[in-house]
C-alpha cells in the first residue's frame, strides 16, 4: 500500500496569513517536553511549528540526550534545548536534573506542553516541574487526551496543540485562524552538515553517485548481549532478503552506491548483512552514520528502503523517496509523512501483516522500482568532481 502523504491540511488558510494573525498578545516562548526516541521527536515538528505560530516565538524543547539539537539544527521553530541525560534515577540526588529544573524555572511563566503519552512518564515529569516552580495552570498534558480511531500520531499532536493551559486561555486563546497548515515533518540541513557530507563522500570515493540507503536495524535490534533473535523482533527482515534487495537495486541502477547504514551500535549487525550479500563487483557497502551526516545524505539520496524505525521518518522529513516495511504496528498511526511531498510507500503492517519477515523480497523490489523520483525542487545538487 502507498501511504497518503499530504503536507498541508485541505481547505486551510495559507501559512503567511496564519503567521500574521496567530498572536493576539505579547509573544512568549512555548516549552515542549518529549522524552522520546528519534522517530517520536521527528513527529513533533509540525506541533512545534504550530506552537511557534500560536505564541509568536520558537519553542524550547526538553528532550533526552544531545541528538535532538542535531536533528533540529536548522529549524526556525526551535530556539534551543534543555537536554536530559536520562529519565531514570533519583530527582533529588541528581545534579544534572537539578540543572534541568533550574533551566525550566527560568521559563516558568511560559506555556508548557507535555507530550508524554504514558502515565508513568507524567509521574517523572511532574516532580521536575514542581521543583522548577512551574505553576500547574501553565501546563497542558497530552496523556488524558485520547486518540481517535485510526488517527495518525501527528494529527493527535496537532489536536493537542489546540489545547490551552488555563493560565493562557485569555491571553492566547485558540482560534481557527491559527490552525497549522503543516501536517507532515519537514526538516532542513545546515551548511556545516552539507560540508561534512560532501567531504565524507569525497573521501569515500562516492561523490557524484546516486545513493540508495538501506536501513535494516531498529531500536530493538541490538541488546546488551548482542543482536536480538529474529523470533523476538517483529521488525527483523532476513539477511538473505536484504542481500537480494541490494543486488537487485544495484543491477537496476548500476551507477548507484548502495549503503547498509546504521548507528555505531549497529555496526557489527550491518557488517554481517554485507558479509551475507554476494556483492562481487557491485557497489554495495556499509556506513556508520552520525545523525547530522545521515540527515545531510538523505537530503540528496536517490531513495531509502527501511524497516519501521526513526531513520525512515527522517528520510520522509528530508524529502527522500522511501519504502518502509511495517510489522506489528498500524501504518495509519505511524506511517512516515513527508512535508516535502516525496513518495512514501508502506508495505505490511497491521492488521494484515504482524511481522516484517512475512513480506517477500519481490514485493519490496517492486515497490522500490516504482518509486517516483524526488520532487524537482528537492532534487540532489550536482556533486560531481570538476
Amino acid at each position: 500500500m502507498t501511504a497518503r502523504n499530504p503536507s498541508r491540511r485541505e481547505g486551510a488558510t495559507n501559512a503567511t496569513s496564519i503567521t500574521s494573525t496567530a498572536v493576539t498578545a505579547a509573544p512568549i516562548t512555548p516549552v515542549v517536553i518529549r522524552l522520546g526516541r528519534l522517530g517520536d521527536t521527528i513527529l513533533l515538528q509540525p506541533l512545534l511549528r504550530k506552537l511557534q505560530q500560536r505564541y509568536g516565538k520558537p519553542c524550547r524543547v526538553l528532550a533526552l540526550g544531545d541528538w535532538p539539537q542535531v536533528l533540529f539544527s536548522a529549524q526556525p521553530e526551535v530556539d534551543g534545548f534543555i537536554p536530559l541525560r536520562s529519565q531514570y534515577g533519583s530527582l533529588l540526588f541528581s545534579p544534572p536534573r537539578w540543572r534541568v529544573a533550574m533551566a525550566l524555572r527560568r521559563l516558568r511563566h511560559s506555556p508548557f506542553y507535555i507530550c508524554e503519552p504514558e502515565p508513568r512518564a507524567g509521574t517523572k515529569v511532574r516532580p521536575m516541574l514542581a521543583l522548577a516552580g512551574v505553576p500547574a495552570e501553565n501546563c497542558q498534558f497530552i496523556q488524558p487526551m485520547t486518540m481517535l480511531q485510526d488517527e495518525h500520531w501527528i494529527d493527535w499532536l496537532l489536536r493537542f496543540g489546540d489545547q490551552t493551559p488555563d493560565a493562557f486561555r485569555v491571553s492566547h486563546p485558540w482560534t481557527a485562524s491559527i490552525a497549522s497548515t503543516e501536517i507532515a515533518p519537514q526538516l532542513q540541513v545546515t551548511e556545516a552538515e552539507r560540508d561534512d557530507r560532501d567531504a565524507w563522500l569525497r573521501v569515500q570515493g562516492m561523490l557524484g553517485r546516486p545513493l540508495v540507503l538501506l536501513q535494516p536495524a531498529n531500536k530493538r535490534t541490538i541488546r546488551w548481549n548482542g543482536v536480538r533473535h529474529a523470533d523476538d523482533d517483529d521488525k527483523s527482515w532476513p539477511a538473505e532478503r536484504w542481500g537480494a534487495l541490494a543486488r537487485a537495486i544495484s543491477y537496476r541502477l548500476p551507477q548507484a552506491q548502495i549503503l547498509f547504514c546504521g548507528s555505531a551500535a549497529e555496526a557489527g549487525y550491518i557488517e554481517s548483512l554485507l558479509s551475507a550479500t554476494e556483492t562481487g563487483s557491485l557497489r554495495i557497502d556499509t556506513a556508520v552514520l552520525p545523525l547530522g551526516r545521515l540527515k545531510a545524505l538523505l537530503e540528496i539520496a536517490h531513495s531509502m528502503v527501511s524497516v519501521d524505525t526513526g531513520p525512515a521518518h527522517l528520510a520522509a522529513a528530508m524529502g527522500c523517496p522511501l519504502v518502509v516495511l511495517f510489522g506489528g504496528r498500524f501504518p495509519c498511526m505511524w506511517a512516515p509523512r513527508s512535508g516535502h511531498g516525496s513518495a512514501v510507500t508502506v508495505i505490511g503492517g497491521m492488521p494484515e501483516v504482524r511481522r516484517i519477515d512475512e513480506i517477500d523480497t519481490v514485493q519490496v523490489i517492486s515497490a522500490w522500482r516504482t518509486l517516483p523520483p524526488r520532487c524537482a525542487a528537492e532534487a540532489a545538487p550536482d556533486l560531481s568532481v570538476e
